[in-house]
């Protein structure tokens, strides 16, 4: 029985209709016209029920309009669940969505997991719907696009294809190698093909040759590519790129010259990665005239050389230890305004310290002048450091420091570091005292860089001045610049200051550590004030800081250089019995001051408890067993520098 016509309100701009019927572009509709306007648009219409377009071949065209409210609803719908209200909204039309129309909907829901959800939703909640191959491709593609690819749900749906006995195509093998990247993906890839009986087309073989490629199959990629070649398909030049890459890659030389001459015989033209790929192969190899030759030939071809391409030539150069022609090739790069990185640069300095040559370097930055900026200067300066060429690394500061209105922090700091490192605390020093004069502010961890050098050389004038400098400057000094200080001040006995500093700390609210106080332990023990070290000591426990291995070697060596034997002795189980377990230093200081005071006996156990504890003896060692068994009680200066407060213990003095 035919249903009775429905009105429908519709806001048309851009189509005009005659008085007697109705056509629209999708032919969705039919009807006739209620009322319209003066201007002849129609303003109301009566239809029939939607029916579908068909194109030539018969396939039912997707309802534009029907597709427009589907993803508005989805899109914009108010309530919490899009879904139910698509539902009722289906519901009203009494009508079942085509394939074609939720694919449609899927390639416009632009959010992968919201396509998925739609998708699953149209097999579960649409009456009459079942998905086929093309909507199975459709959210397959989907999926493909995203970063990275759900590869779990990748194989649900693909699961759910063959539970609901969906045949694929070719297009969905083809859409799974362009996602599949391991060798059991694939091989699940052409089962189904097989399953499925279909035929392997040109983009077919491409999809499995770069499948091979991307799970480092280069044997069966190279196969994939031979058999293409039997077919008489043409790869493009990604493909043949991308295969000669991993050839290369895999150093299987011969294969990469059949697939650089196939390319040529089948009329596809190299172009610059194609070189760059073959360039970095044979320059790892050390063919200096292949890799000249296939540069030349890349330049007689018309293809420009990118900065990949001369980085690459320029480490070939350098790795044969061909200076003059890297820095020649390095000139024509500049010279074709290709600009060097940081890369171009790291290349040239280092085969320029391999040869003894970095002086050749200031050359290379007159050539790039004009493109050498702050962070630039930075990484050279910080890179010439590193490899121990402080003084050129501050003739390239100099440099930059006359060459730009503003400094860059980080050659800055580079450059402090330098200098800090090779003892030169005169030029760190001005170094520092100019810094405002290039729009930069000095912080406290500069001030602690110059202060430690300043500190381990015993310039406690340049230290006592910087710190007064640092205080009035703003810089607010921290934990670290305390403990500098104070070591400093301790190593040369200057107890009073160590001190002094120490309050100046605590009423700066600046809570000492470990550090501070092994430090000035040390400052007091070796400056025979022992009970204040012993009562710091204790102090330190009730604090809440745990006395580590260097504090309680610090005290054993204290009191052992006044041959308080017992005390040694019961610091030392105090020690154990904290769980705190001794090194081979705080052994060899006890065994030291045992040996000294005659007790040969207990000198001997503790050696013994010192090889139970894993520990391997010395050379301080063997030298304490050897005055043992001489029964000489000769004391022999040893120094040993302590990695933590930088103090000089001897245990043997």
């Amino acid at each position: 029985m035919r249903r009775p016509p429905q009105l429908l309100l519709l806001q048309l701009r851009t189509f005009h209709f005659s008085r007697g019927s109705c056509r629209t572009y999708a032919t969705s509709y039919s009807g006739r016209v209620v009322r319209h306007g003066s201007d002849g648009r129609t303003i109301a219409i009566e239809v029939e029920p939607p029916t579908l377009a068909r194109d030539v071949r018969g396939y039912a065209l997707p309802r534009r309009d029907l597709v427009c409210r589907v993803l508005k609803i989805l899109h914009s719908s108010v309530s919490d669940d899009p879904f139910l209200d698509l539902s009722h909204y289906l519901q009203t039309l009494t009508l079942t969505l085509t394939t074609s129309e939720v694919s449609e909907i899927l390639k416009s829901l632009r959010n992968p997991h919201k396509a998925l959800d739609f998708f699953h939703y149209s097999a579960t909640s649409i009456p009459g719907f079942r998905h086929d191959s093309f909507t199975y491709n459709r959210i397959l593609t989907i999926l493909a696009r995203s970063v990275p690819p759900p590869f779990d749900v990748v194989n649900q749906t693909i699961d759910e294809m063959e539970r609901d006995g969906v045949c694929g195509s070719i297009s969905t093998v083809n859409i799974l190698l362009g996602i599949f990247g391991t060798a059991g993906e694939i091989q699940r890839c052409l089962d189904l093909a097989k399953k499925w009986d279909l035929r392997f087309n040109s983009y077919t073989y491409k999809c499995l040759l770069q499948a091979y490629l991307r799970s480092n199959e280069v044997v069966k990629g190279f196969g994939v590519f031979q058999d293409m070649r039997r077919r008489g398909y043409k790869l493009d030049i990604f493909a043949y790129n991308m295969l000669l890459d991993l050839l290369a890659k895999d150093e299987q030389v011969d294969q990469a010259y059949k697939v650089f001459a196939d390319m040529k015989h089948r009329h596809c033209e190299p172009d610059e990665y194609t070189y760059t790929i073959l360039i970095r192969m044979t320059g790892k190899m050390g063919k200096t005239d292949d890799f000249i030759a296939l540069f030349h030939e890349m330049i007689s071809n018309g293809c420009i050389p990118n900065l990949i391409a001369y980085n690459t030539m320029i480490e070939a150069l350098a790795k044969n230890r061909m200076v003059d022609k890297a820095i020649f090739l390095f000139s024509k790069m500049v010279e074709n305004n290709c600009r060097p990185n940081e890369f171009t640069y790291s290349v040239i300095l280092d085969v320029l310290a391999a040869e003894g040559l970095i002086g050749r370097l200031f050359e290379v930055v007159e050539i790039s002048k004009k493109y050498i900026n702050k962070s630039l200067y930075a990484y050279l300066v910080k890179t010439l450091s590193k490899l121990g060429h402080a003084s050129e690394a501050h003739k390239l500061f100099c440099n930059m420091w006359s060459f730009h209105d503003k400094g860059d922090r980080d050659a800055y700091l580079s450059m402090l570091e330098s200098l800090c490192s090779a003892g030169k605390t005169i030029e760190a020093l001005d170094l520092l005292s100019k810094i405002h004069e290039k729009g930069l502010s000095t912080d406290t961890f500069m001030y602690n860089m110059v202060l430690s050098a300043l500190g381990k050389l015993k310039q406690l004038s340049h230290v006592h001045n910087l710190y007064e400098q640092m205080k009035q400057d703003g810089p607010m000094p921290d934990i670290f610049t305390y403990n500098i200080l104070i070591s400093s001040f301790g190593k040369a006995g200057r107890v009073d200051e160590a001190l002094k500093l120490f309050e100046e700390m605590e009423a700066n609210d600046c809570r000492p550590d470990i550090i501070t106080y092994n430090s000035l332990i040390n400052c007091l023990g070796k400056n025979g004030e022992l009970d204040e070290a012993h009562m710091l000591f204790k102090e330190m426990q009730e604090r809440g800081l745990n006395p580590d291995v260097v504090t309680y070697s610090t005290l054993i060596e204290c009191f052992g250089k006044l041959s308080h034997v017992e005390m040694a002795s019961r610091l030392f189980d105090e020690m154990l019995a904290d769980g705190c377990y001794p090194n081979i230093v705080t052994y060899n200081i006890l065994l030291d001051c045992l040996e000294k005071c005659g007790k040969v006996a207990d000198a001997l156990k503790l050696y013994e408890k010192l090889k139970q504890q894993g520990l391997t003896p010395d050379s301080i060692t063997y030298a304490i067993l050897e005055r043992l068994q001489s029964g000489s009680h000769r004391a022999v200066r040893v120094r040993k520098p302590s990695p933590i407060t930088g103090w000089v213990v001897s245990p043997l003095s």
